[in-house]
């Protein structure tokens, strides 16, 4: 018997899964939660061999689940189901060490078929995500991607400048880069572009 726990905002398509795979012998449910904090909370309380967690939830989103999970060595697998197909998130959880990032559009009994292949150890990902991935890998590296988030705050250079404890004319180098790297018209379109691909 495979134990899971399902976190997903929506709550009909939740407890539509919920009902389908109770009717699977194999599987067991021990609880659906609608946001990642009480995803979270019932991952290390009932520690079940498996979560599905949707990628954008409420409070704490799938990814982060996902890194705390990692962090703290628990020895659920976690299986990430999407309709975004946002490059940034997908290295972001390949990062994390997921064990599988399908699409949400795919059945029921082909996510019982990822679950029992993550409990055999496999790790699976959606051929499309993997081809959007390659295709926009994500160009700015972390002090650009600070940068950025800043920016996204309403924040001048002087601001970002005080709170990164940086001078004011390397944010604004930062600041040029990031606009040439992602080609954008200036710097809030270049945050937009950013927060669109998931990279920041």
């Amino acid at each position: 018997m495979i134990s899971i726990v399902i976190a997903e905002d929506q709550e009909m398509l939740r407890k539509a899964m919920v009902q389908l795979m109770e009717l699977n012998d194999e599987l067991e449910i021990l609880g659906d939660v609608p946001n990642g904090e009480d995803a979270l909370q019932i991952i290390k309380d009932k520690q079940p061999d498996v979560a599905i967690l949707d990628v954008e939830m409420p409070k704490m989103t799938g990814l982060e689940v996902l890194k705390a999970v990692k962090d703290l060595k628990l020895n659920t697998k976690v299986i990430i189901v999407t309709t975004f197909k946002r490059p940034g998130y997908f290295e972001s959880a390949v990062a994390n060490d997921v064990d599988a990032y399908v699409l949400k559009e795919r059945s029921v009994d082909e996510l019982v078929v990822t679950i029992k292949s993550v409990m055999n150890g496999k790790k699976e990902y959606s051929e499309s995500l993997m081809t959007s991935m390659f295709k926009y890998k994500n160009p700015l590296n972390p002090k650009e991607q600070l940068v950025l988030k800043e920016i996204g705050k309403g924040l001048s250079s002087k601001e970002i400048s005080k709170v990164l404890f940086l001078s004011d004319g390397t944010i604004r180098n930062y600041t040029s880069t990031i606009i040439d790297k992602l080609e954008a018209d200036n710097r809030f379109d270049a945050w937009q572009i950013a927060v669109e691909k998931g990279w920041i």
